[in-house]
C-alpha cells in the first residue's frame, strides 16, 4: 500500500466514524440516574421492557404483514428469544418482528435527544412529571443500561438488505454502523438487543432467574419467549412464557374449564369462582378486564396493608399487582386489567395519580359493584355464600367510599333478631312498626351473645326489629352512615331510649301495670352514689323487661360496642358507662326491702347488679375475687 493511498484511507475512515458517532443531546448520566431511582421500582424490569420492545414490533411486523404477506414469508413464526453467554457474560434479547432502518435506530434509541428532554428531565427531577410523557422519550429501552454497561442492537428492517449496529456506553453517545457481513448473516429480520452486564448484575445469567421474571412480567405476551442456554456444549431452547393471553380473547371461544384455570393461575386460589367479569371497555379510555371474585376467603383477606391483588398489565405485558385498581373493600377480587392507553413503563410510584388508572378504578369499581348486585337476583344462594365470605369487608365502603354507599346497601345483608334469615334494609324498612323511626342496631362478639343481650328485651316485647352486627367494621360505619330511606341508625347501648310511643304486643293499653318500688328515686340515688366510680350514672330503664340491668353508653359519647373495641385495641380504658335498672324487676325489689335494714347486703347486691351487667356485654367483673366473695356471701345468707 503506497503513501497516498494509506493517507486516504485513513481520511475516509475518519469520515466514517464522524458520519456514524452521534452525542446524546441530553444529560444522559443524570437521565439514567433519575430513571433508576424515579422511575423503576426494580432492576429487573429492564428485561420486561426489551420484551415488550420486541413484542410490539412483532405486533407492528403481524399488522404490516395483513397488506404486504411476503414481509412473513419466510419465517411467519413470530416469536422472542433470550440468550445467555456466560464465558462473554452477555444476554441478549432478539425478535423476528418488523426491524429498524439505521435512521429509525437513531430517531428510536435515541429518543431522549428529542426537543423537550431537559424539560422532562427537570420536571422528573422534581418528582412531578407527567408520567404520559416517559414513554415518548425512549426511557424503557434506556433501562437497559440499569444493569449493563456496554448495550449492542442489532437491526434489519423486514424486507431491508441492510443490517445496522447501534452501540453505546450510556454515557456520552452512541454509534450507528453497518453490520459487518458476518454479522449480518446472522440476522434475517428483526432486532437482538445485546447487554454486556455489569458485575452486580450476573445473576441475570442464571436460566432460573430469566424464567422467574418472564413468568412474573411477561407470561401472557402473547407471542411464544424462548431462551437459548448452552448445556453440555450445545445450545438448548425452551419457551418460559404460556404465550396465551385469554383475556384477548372472544369469550365465545372461553370456556368454564379455560376461566377456571386461568382464575387458579392468576389468583393463586383453588377453589371455584363465584363470579366471573370478562369484558373489554372502548371509549376515552380502551382496556379489557378479566375479574373473578372467589367463593372463598383467601388466607391474607384481613391483612393490615389491606392490598388488592388486581394485575395491571400494558398491552399484554405485566406492570404490578399493586396498581389500587379498586378500591381495598374489593381486595378480594382477583385477575387483571390490560390496559392499551398507559405507558409500559409507568412506575408503580406514579400510578397512583394517573389519570387513565383513576378513570378505570371508577368504571371497574361500579362493575363488580353491579356483577355482585346482580348475583342477588339470579342466584340467591351464591351469592349469600359471597356474602357470608365477603361481607365484612364490603362494608369497609360503607364509611370509605360515599359516592357508593346507596350501591353498598342494596347489597348488603344483615343478621336480625326477626329470625335466622339473611335480611336486606329494604326489607327492614319495610316491615318497621308504628311509630317506629329509626333502625336499630345492636353490636357485639357473637350472634349468640347478642340474642342473649338484655338490650333487646324491650324491642323484643315491642316486636322492634333490631340489626345483630358482630363484624368489627359495624363499630365504624354505623357512625358515618346517616341512614337508610330517611331512617337513622340508632345504638341500643347509645344515650336513652325512650320505647314508650311504640306499644308492646302482649300490653297494648295496659301502660304502667308493672309495679315499681315506691322510693326509686331513693334507690336510684343510692345506687349511684355507691357506684360513683364505676359508672357515669345510673337510671331507671326503658329497654329492659326479664333482664335487672344493662350498661350502655352516656348521651354523646361512642356507641358501647365502639367503647369495648378501642380498649381492646387500643389498650385504653372506656368510658365509663350508664348502669340502667329494671324498677319491676324482683332483684331490684329486694334492693328496696333491704335498702334500710340491711347495708352491707345491699352493696353486695348492688356490685352484682354491675358486674351481671358487664357480664352479659362480655366483659369480666371488674374485681372477679371480689365478685366471688360477695356471690358467696349472698348465697349463704339465701340458704341460712
Amino acid at each position: 500500500m503506497t503513501k497516498a493511498t494509506s493517507q486516504n484511507t485513513s481520511k475516509a475512515a475518519k469520515r466514517k466514524a464522524k458520519d456514524s458517532e452521534f452525542t446524546f443531546q441530553a444529560e444522559v448520566a443524570r437521565l439514567l440516574q433519575l430513571m433508576v431511582h424515579s422511575v423503576y421500582s426494580e432492576k429487573e424490569v429492564f428485561l420486561r421492557e426489551l420484551i415488550s420492545n420486541g413484542a410490539d414490533a412483532c405486533d407492528k411486523l403481524r399488522y404490516q404483514a395483513i397488506t404486504e404477506p411476503k414481509l412473513m414469508a419466510d419465517d411467519p413464526d413470530l416469536r422472542i428469544t433470550i440468550e445467555v453467554n456466560k464465558k462473554a457474560g452477555t444476554l441478549s434479547v432478539a425478535d423476528n418482528g418488523i426491524g429498524m432502518t439505521r435512521t429509525e435506530m437513531i430517531d428510536n434509541l435515541g429518543t431522549i435527544a428529542r426537543s423537550g428532554t431537559r424539560a422532562f428531565i427537570d420536571r422528573l427531577a422534581k418528582g412531578d412529571s407527567d408520567v404520559s410523557l416517559i414513554g415518548q422519550f425512549g426511557v424503557g429501552f434506556y433501562s437497559a443500561f440499569m444493569v449493563a454497561d456496554h448495550v449492542e442492537v442489532l437491526s434489519r428492517k423486514a424486507g431491508a438488505k441492510t443490517v445496522n449496529l447501534w452501540s453505546s456506553d450510556g454515557a456520552g453517545g452512541f454509534d450507528v454502523s453497518k453490520a459487518p457481513k458476518a454479522l449480518a448473516r446472522t440476522l434475517p429480520r428483526g432486532t437482538i438487543v445485546t447487554l454486556h452486564l455489569k458485575d452486580d448484575a450476573k445473576d441475570y445469567l442464571e436460566e432460573t432467574e430469566l424464567e422467574r421474571i418472564v413468568r412474573a412480567y411477561s407470561d401472557h405476551v402473547t407471542f411464544p419467549i424462548n431462551l437459548t442456554i448452552e448445556r453440555e456444549g450445545r445450545p438448548e431452547l425452551r419457551q418460559l412464557n404460556a404465550a396465551s393471553a385469554l383475556w384477548t380473547r372472544p369469550k365465545s371461544e372461553i370456556d368454564e374449564d379455560h376461566y377456571r384455570e386461568f382464575y387458579h393461575h392468576v389468583a393463586g386460589l383453588f377453589d371455584q369462582p363465584a363470579i366471573t367479569i370478562h369484558y373489554k371497555a372502548e371509549g376515552r379510555h380502551e382496556y379489557t378486564v378479566l375479574l373473578f371474585v372467589p367463593s372463598t376467603r383467601p388466607f391474607d383477606l384481613f391483612d393490615p396493608a389491606r392490598k388488592g391483588r388486581i394485575k395491571l398489565y400494558v398491552k399484554r405485558v405485566f406492570i404490578t399487582d399493586d396498581a389500587e385498581i379498586v378500591p381495598a373493600y374489593l381486595r378480594f377480587v382477583r385477575g387483571l386489567i390490560d390496559s392499551e392507553d398507559m405507558p409500559l413503563n409507568i412506575s408503580r410510584e406514579m400510578l397512583q395519580n394517573n389519570p387513565i388508572v383513576a378513570s378505570i378504578r371508577k368504571a371497574v369499581t361500579g362493575r363488580i359493584l353491579s356483577e355482585i348486585s346482580k348475583l342477588t337476583e339470579t342466584d340467591e344462594p351464591k351469592f349469600l355464600s359471597v356474602w357470608e365470605a365477603f361481607g365484612g369487608v364490603l362494608k369497609e365502603g360503607l364509611y370509605e367510599d360515599f359516592e357508593r354507599r346507596d350501591e353498598l346497601f342494596e347489597i348488603a345483608r344483615f343478621r336480625t333478631s326477626a329470625g335466622e334469615d339473611w335480611r336486606t334494609l329494604k326489607q327492614y324498612v319495610a316491615d318497621m312498626g308504628e311509630n317506629q323511626t329509626a333502625i336499630y342496631y345492636l353490636i357485639g362478639d357473637s350472634l349468640e351473645q347478642l340474642r342473649a343481650s338484655p338490650q333487646l328485651e324491650g324491642y323484643r316485647a315491642r316486636g322492634v326489629e333490631v340489626l345483630l352486627l358482630t363484624e368489627p367494621v359495624d363499630n365504624f360505619w354505623v357512625t358515618t352512615a346517616l341512614g337508610y330511606e330517611g331512617k337513622p341508625f340508632q345504638s341500643l347501648t347509645q344515650g336513652e331510649d325512650d320505647l314508650s310511643n311504640i306499644p308492646l304486643l302482649d300490653e297494648k293499653g295496659k301502660k304502667g301495670t308493672k309495679k315499681e318500688p315506691a322510693a326509686k328515686a331513693e334507690i336510684l340515688g343510692r345506687l349511684k352514689t355507691l357506684l360513683a366510680d364505676a359508672v357515669d350514672d345510673v337510671r331507671e330503664s326503658k329497654r329492659l323487661v326479664d333482664s335487672p340491668a344493662c350498661l350502655v353508653a352516656a348521651s354523646g359519647a361512642p356507641d358501647r360496642g365502639m367503647e369495648l373495641l378501642i380498649e381492646r385495641q387500643m389498650g385504653e380504658e372506656a368510658r365509663l358507662p350508664v348502669l340502667e335498672v329494671n324498677l319491676s324487676h324482683p332483684l331490684v325489689k329486694a334492693l328496696d326491702e333491704i335498702s334500710g335494714s340491711k347495708a352491707e347486703e345491699f352493696d353486695d347486691l348492688a356490685w352484682l347488679l354491675l358486674d351481671e351487667a358487664r357480664i352479659l356485654e362480655g366483659r369480666p367483673p371488674a374485681d372477679p375475687a371480689k365478685f366471688s366473695e360477695r356471690l358467696n356471701r349472698l348465697v349463704l345468707a339465701g340458704l341460712d
